[in-house]
C-alpha cells in the first residue's frame, strides 16, 4: 500500500489530508477559533451534581458546562460486587475542584465528556498517572512481540527515575519493533511532563486547562504516520520548520518522509482532495459499477442504504445483488473514515439469499475497517438484513463541522410545497379575516408561490374574494424562502 500525508496550514485553518493509493481516506480539520480539545486536561468546578443521571455538570471554562458520568469519575476496583458504581453524591458535591480530561468534543447542543482517568500521549507509549496497568494496543498481534515490549517497559520503568507513583502505560501501535533506548527516552519526558502538570495543578484556580494537545500538524506526525507511509507534505514553510524541529527530537526514524512543498498548485488538488471533500457532503455515494449508496446522519444515528442503481449484473440476480453489496463495503468503510462518523450506524445492504454471501460481505466490510484508527464493533446481519455497528465518536463528523442546518428548512432536508404554502395562505387570510376589519389584503411571497397563486390557484383566489368580498393582492419578495410569507392588511 502506498500512503501519502498531505497538510494544508493556513492562519485560520489546518488541514490534513491522508490518501492510500491516490485516493482520499481521512480528513482532519482544525480552525484557530475552534480547536478540538479532545484530551486537553482541566481543572474545573462542579456546577451541578444529577443523581438521577448519576453525572453532573463540571465548569472547565468553556460556554457550555461538561458532563462527566460516575463511571468515569471512579476506577473499577472501587465497584461493589454487583459492578454498581457509589452514588455520584458521594463522589461529588458542587463547587468541588475537580482535574479532569476531555475524552469527547462538544458536539451539537452536547457538551464536552469528562473523565477523571487521565492519560497524557507520547509517540510510542501513554502514561497513565496513578496506575500501575501496562497494556497493549490491539493492532499489534504478535504474542511475542507484545511479551517483548510489556518486558521492556517493566524494565523501564523499574530502573527509571519514578518518584511519580503508580505508572500505568499503554503501548501504542507505533512501538512495534522499538528498542528499550526509545522507550526509555518516552517514558523520561512523560513523567517529567507529568511532575509539571501536578505543580500547575496545585497553584492554579478553577477553571482553567491544565495541559492542551499539540496543534493538529504536529499531532499527525506523532498518531498518523506508519510504516507504509511514503511522503508527508506540508505546504507552509513556517510549519513545516517547526515539524521537522519536532520530528529531530521525537520522531527520527519519519524525518526522510517530511518534506516541504512549494508548488504553486495547492495542496489538496494534487490528489483531487477538494473535489472528494464536497462529494462527502452529499448523501449520495455513486459505486463504480453503477449502485450507489445513501448516507443520511441524524442526532440518533447514521443510516446508510444501499442500491444496485443502474448495475444490472450479467448472470443472474443474486449474483448482481453479491457484486453490489461487495463493492457497498468497500465504499461504506471509506465514507465511515472519510466523514468521520460515529455512534450508531445501520447498514442496509440489499437482501441476500445465499448465507455465504452474507458472510463474505461481513468479512469484507471488517477487513477495510482493521485500518480505521477509530474502534469499531459490528453486529451480524439481523432477520431484517440489517448490519448494527458502532464506531467510537470523539470529534464532530466532518458534514458538522463544515455545515449547518440549513435555515430554509430547519434541518428537514425537505420545504413545503408551492401548492402546501398557498392552500396555507387561503387558510391565513381566512382567519384574520374573522379577527379584523380590513379593506383588501396584500400577501408577500417568494416568486414561485406567487406565480403559483396567479396561474393555476388563480380560480381559487377569485373565489375567496367572493367569499369574504375583499380584493387580495399579491407582491414578490425576492429574499423569502419558499416556505415563508406574510398577509398584510391594507
Amino acid at each position: 500500500m502506498s500512503e501519502e500525508i498531505l497538510i494544508n496550514v493556513t492562519p485560520v485553518e489546518t488541514r490534513v489530508a491522508v490518501v492510500e493509493n491516490g485516493m482520499l481516506q481521512e480528513v482532519y480539520i482544525e480552525r484557530s477559533q475552534r480547536r478540538g480539545i479532545v484530551g486537553n486536561i482541566y481543572k474545573g468546578k462542579v456546577a451541578r451534581v444529577l443523581p438521577g443521571m448519576e453525572a453532573a455538570f463540571v465548569d472547565i471554562g468553556l460556554e457550555r458546562a461538561a458532563f462527566i458520568h460516575a463511571s468515569d469519575i471512579i476506577s473499577p476496583n472501587q465497584e461493589d460486587k454487583n459492578g454498581k458504581h457509589p452514588d455520584i453524591s458521594t463522589l461529588l458535591r458542587e463547587g468541588q475542584s475537580l482535574v479532569v480530561q476531555v475524552t469527547k468534543d462538544p458536539i451539537g447542543t452536547k457538551g464536552a465528556r469528562l473523565t477523571t482517568q487521565l492519560s497524557v500521549p507520547s509517540r510510542y507509549l501513554v502514561y497513565m498517572p496513578g496506575n500501575d496497568h501496562i497494556g497493549i494496543s490491539q493492532r499489534i498481534e504478535d504474542e511475542q512481540e507484545r511479551d517483548r515490549l510489556r518486558d521492556l517497559i517493566q524494565n523501564c520503568v523499574e530502573k527509571g527515575e519514578s518518584n511519580t507513583g503508580a505508572n500505568g502505560f499503554i503501548i501504542r501501535t507505533a512501538a512495534e519493533g522499538v528498542g528499550a533506548e526509545e522507550l526509555e527516552v518516552d517514558i523520561v519526558f512523560l513523567q517529567r511532563l507529568w511532575l509539571s502538570l501536578e505543580e500547575k495543578i496545585k497553584t492554579s484556580e478553577a477553571p482553567i486547562p491544565i495541559y492542551e494537545d499539540l496543534p493538529l500538524y504536529i499531532r499527525t506526525l506523532r498518531d498518523l504516520v506508519r510504516p507504509y507511509t511514503e511522503k508527508i507534505r506540508i505546504d507552509s514553510r513556517e510549519s513545516y520548520q517547526k515539524a521537522y524541529k519536532f520530528v529531530e527530537d521525537f520522531v527520527t526514524e519519519i524525518k526522510s518522509k517530511i518534506e516541504y512543498y512549494p508548488g504553486e498548485r495547492p495542496i489538496f488538488d494534487l490528489y483531487s482532495v477538494e473535489d472528494e471533500l464536497q462529494k462527502a457532503l452529499s448523501r449520495k455515494v455513486q459505486l463504480k459499477s453503477g449502485g450507489y449508496l445513501i448516507i443520511d446522519q441524524t442526532e440518533a444515528m447514521t443510516t446508510i442504504d444501499v442500491n444496485t442503481g443502474a448495475f444490472v449484473g450479467h448472470r443472474n440476480l443474486e449474483e448482481t445483488i453479491f457484486k453490489t453489496n461487495l463493492e457497498a463495503a468497500r465504499a461504506i468503510a471509506r465514507q465511515l473514515r472519510l466523514r468521520n462518523l460515529g455512534g450508531i450506524i445501520i447498514l442496509d445492504f440489499i437482501d441476500m439469499e445465499d448465507e455465504e454471501h452474507k458472510r463474505q460481505v461481513l468479512r469484507m466490510l471488517e477487513k477495510m475497517l482493521e485500518r480505521d484508527h477509530a474502534k469499531t464493533k459490528i453486529s451480524c446481519v439481523s432477520e431484517l438484513g440489517l448490519v448494527e455497528m458502532t464506531r467510537k465518536r470523539t470529534t464532530e463528523s466532518l458534514g458538522q463541522m463544515l455545515c449547518e442546518p440549513c435555515p430554509a428548512c430547519d434541518g428537514r432536508g425537505t420545504v413545503k410545497t408551492s401548492q402546501t404554502v398557498c392552500y396555507e395562505i387561503f387558510r391565513e387570510i381566512l382567519r384574520i379575516n374573522r379577527t379584523y376589519d380590513a379593506q383588501s389584503y396584500l400577501v408577500l411571497a417568494s416568486q414561485s408561490v406567487v406565480d403559483l397563486l396567479l396561474d393555476e390557484q388563480s380560480d381559487s383566489v377569485a373565489d375567496l374574494e367572493t367569499f369574504i368580498g375583499k380584493r387580495i393582492r399579491f407582491q414578490v419578495e425576492m429574499l423569502y424562502t419558499q416556505e415563508q410569507f406574510d398577509v398584510v392588511l391594507q
